[in-house]
């Protein structure tokens, strides 16, 4: 089923996933505020990466480097000097464009005369302390990646670690985009999830391979569909200076295939830039076989945003259900801001109200779990279903007799009797055969 993207905005909005920034002022240009269950979505994906990349693996480090870091780290980089978008300007209407986005030089929007393209660096500008003055320009970081390369002797050496071995890195990022869109797809302000793979030279095709099949996996893993991935190579022509190769792993979002995350070969430019910028000798020295060299580095890198809108874009589904249109949300349940709902039947019944809320705060420790009264059962399932939750706990009537609640599991919608005692383990169960 093709998606448009206007249902998951308008979902989104309604349900509480994510919000127009600035809204009550007219809206800041694509910048966008994740509401209560985008928060929830957002962590759960940064976990989900976490736990696979640092906590499942012996040979990754975690990191959370400053966004501010001193000017000559972006000179060593080269965004200084080359991290810039061609624009035009329309001499009709004013308005910009990023030229390698149009198919012919007129204004897309007026169809008057394009000026000719300049260059236009696409990092934040800001000043350290009481002075505006260039030698107090700092930037916002465009990336993560270059906390990690100049962190990566600190590591390195403090952690006693030896090639091959990974530095990981989950942190916002800025960039000026002058042609942002689809929804949170590419926006000025954005999380990334980062790695930084330092291997010895010579090793590198081998594990570059590697990361591309792993981190296409990890989608995979989490309930996206085979048929909705792709690995796409990059030609040479649109490689950054420093590859040596790369590849996107591609997503089929509302608006066609777009990158979703990048696995590239980086070689040893980054390493040797810095050397040579900071005086400080990054080179490795392997113990072993009493080898020096820099270390070539493999960088898979995505988006948190992006990673989170696809799968919310892949858990959409719509059904007919007696005549009625039923939208949820196929999460897996590692990805769902909620696992479980419980529900009274009749909420101005105190005696099944209390015994509702007691069996929420048993299961509260174990999994992330709401309460809600706020309307007929019929309504509160369709909430739960469009927010992706995996189970729904009814207490009713015969609950007060029988000490038994039903249970609904979201996709097949399957009901099922089950004793208040054994309502943990239940879900336990159910929650494993889900993995």
């Amino acid at each position: 089923m093709k998606i448009e993207m206007e249902k998951i905005v308008s979902l989104c909005k309604r349900r509480g996933f994510i919000f127009q920034n600035s809204e009550i002022y007219g809206g800041l240009g694509n910048t966008w505020d994740y509401g209560p269950l985008g928060v929830g979505l957002k962590k759960n994906v940064k976990e989900a990466w976490w736990k696979n990349i640092v906590y499942e693996r012996e040979d990754m480090e975690g990191l959370d480097s400053a966004i501010l870091m001193h000017p000559n780290t972006w000179l060593a980089s080269g965004h200084v000097e080359s991290f810039t978008d061609p624009l035009v300007d329309c001499k009709k209407c004013k308005k910009r464009f990023r030229e390698d986005d149009l198919d012919k030089h007129i204004c897309p929007e007026c169809g008057g005369e394009l000026t000719d393209p300049r260059q236009f660096n696409l990092m934040f500008k800001t000043f350290v302390g009481p002075v505006e003055n260039e030698a107090s320009t700092v930037y916002l970081r465009p990336e993560t990646a270059q906390g990690i390369f100049i962190n990566f002797f600190n590591i390195l050496t403090s952690m006693r670690r030896k090639i091959p071995f990974g530095i990981a890195q989950i942190g916002k990022a800025f960039r000026n985009e002058i042609t942002p869109g689809n929804f949170v797809f590419r926006t000025r302000e954005f999380e990334q999830m980062e790695i930084e793979y330092f291997v010895k030279p010579g090793t590198d095709k081998e594990w570059h391979d590697y990361w591309v099949n792993e981190r296409l996996e990890w989608y995979k893993k989490y309930g996206i569909k085979q048929e909705n991935l792709r690995l796409r190579e990059h030609g040479k022509d649109e490689m950054a200076h420093y590859a040596k190769s790369c590849f996107d792993i591609e997503y089929l979002f509302p608006m066609g295939w777009s990158e979703l995350e990048g696995i590239a070969n980086r070689t040893d430019f980054d390493l040797k830039q810095h050397t040579n910028y900071s005086n400080r000798n990054l080179i490795y020295f392997d113990e072993e076989t009493k080898e020096k060299y820099f270390p070539y580095v493999i960088e898979p890198s995505a988006g948190v945003d992006r990673s989170s809108l696809a799968f919310l874009i892949d858990a959409y589904k719509e059904e007919d259900v007696r005549g009625r249109k039923r939208v949820f949300l196929s999460f897996h349940p590692d990805i769902a801001p909620v696992k479980v709902a419980v529900l009274p039947l009749l909420r101005n019944r105190g005696d099944i109200v209390e015994l509702s809320k007691k069996i929420k705060k048993d299961i509260l420790n174990q999994y992330v779990t709401v309460y809600d009264d706020t309307g007929s059962i019929g309504r509160l399932y369709r909430r739960q279903d469009e927010i992706g939750t995996p189970y729904c706990i009814t207490v009713d009537v015969q609950s007060l007799e029988d000490r038994a609640v039903t249970i609904r599991e979201r996709d097949s919608m399957q009901q099922d009797r089950i004793s208040i005692d054994q309502i943990s383990q239940y879900l336990k169960d159910k929650f494993s055969l889900l993995h």
